[in-house]
């Protein structure tokens, strides 16, 4: 029951941090590109998706290595 008290654990932890994240990247980061990006890119949805598939990308590496292989 540790076990998976732990991956609970660790899950809520990335999710929390997803949050932060995602907060930080709407606030600063869109605006950013949105003024940097030329105008055909300059759509929410589309910055917001590549900002999504980014950070999942980011928190699913850093869970693989952290709960690293299931071998005894």
């Amino acid at each position: 029951m540790s076990e998976r008290l732990k991956v609970f654990g660790i899950v809520a932890l990335l999710g929390f941090m997803a949050g932060v994240i995602a907060d930080l990247t709407a606030e600063h980061v869109i605006p950013w590109l949105e003024t940097v990006l030329p105008i055909f890119l300059n759509t929410r949805y589309i910055l917001s998706g590549f900002a999504g598939a980014c950070l999942t990308l980011g928190l699913i590496s850093v869970w693989a290595y952290v709960t690293g292989p299931s071998e005894p």
